[in-house]
């Protein structure tokens, strides 16, 4: 660990437990780093990931702080409205070559369920960096416009890796603890919203830790987060 991570990691009691506001607080103190660090949540769920796999895809409703570059496969019309809601290019047979040989200067991919057959052996490329298009993370649709859009706006999606955790983005450390909460909030929403019927182990939600690109994770009151996400849902 370099000193600076040992500075900031003084200031985390890691026996602690923190409230969603005294953690989003110690974790954009934490963030020192010569960039606009980004913050992620780590949610460990009693689930068994051989049978369930959680995921889904949402908007934040104060973004992610990132501008996202993306490419929408689409003919016709839906070219159109692709362009009309922010595409940055428009790929067609010639822009699948393109990746082949090895062009990737955009991060998001879309496309309408006609042009998957375009781009179906860019799976080797897109799929090991998680932009390979799909339908559960709603970038593969026929409403290729609202699709862009969504990205644009700050779309995250989120799954569980094999130990049952996930991971997913909700901001930048420059974000007020306000948006901060607002985003964590609604990730949780969608978490409850997929929990399956059968298959739990325990609690659906075990554990929850907040972190910064270059800081120390931060446990937050898993019972607190709980309760808002309920009353959020009801």
């Amino acid at each position: 660990m370099s000193r600076r991570y040992d500075t900031v990691a003084e200031k985390v009691d890691f026996a602690n437990i923190y409230s969603i506001d005294d953690a989003l607080e110690l974790l954009r103190e934490t963030a020192t780093a010569d960039f606009d660090e980004t913050v992620e949540l780590a949610l460990n769920l009693g689930v068994n990931p051989s049978q369930s796999m959680i995921r889904s895809s949402i908007v934040l409703p104060n973004g992610t702080g990132k501008e996202v570059t993306v490419l929408a496969f689409a003919r016709g019309e839906s070219r159109r409205e692709a362009e009309e809601a922010g595409a940055d290019y428009i790929g067609d047979e010639e822009t699948a070559e393109r990746i082949e040989d090895g062009w990737l200067d955009f991060d998001e991919v879309v496309s309408t369920p006609d042009m998957m057959g375009v781009i179906g052996r860019l799976g080797r490329i897109l799929g090991p960096r998680g932009m390979m298009p799909s339908p559960k993370s709603n970038t593969v649709s026929e409403e290729i416009g609202e699709a862009v859009s969504r990205l644009k706006k700050g779309q995250v999606e989120f799954r569980t890796d094999k130990d049952g955790v996930v991971h997913v983005l909700f901001g930048k450390a420059s974000f007020s603890v306000v948006d901060l909460r607002e985003n964590l909030i609604e990730i949780g929403k969608a978490i409850y919203e997929q929990r399956p019927d059968e298959g739990i182990q325990g609690r659906y939600l075990q554990k929850i830790t907040v972190s910064s690109t270059m800081g120390p994770g931060i446990k937050v009151d898993v019972n607190q987060f709980r309760e808002e996400v309920y009353e959020q849902l009801l």
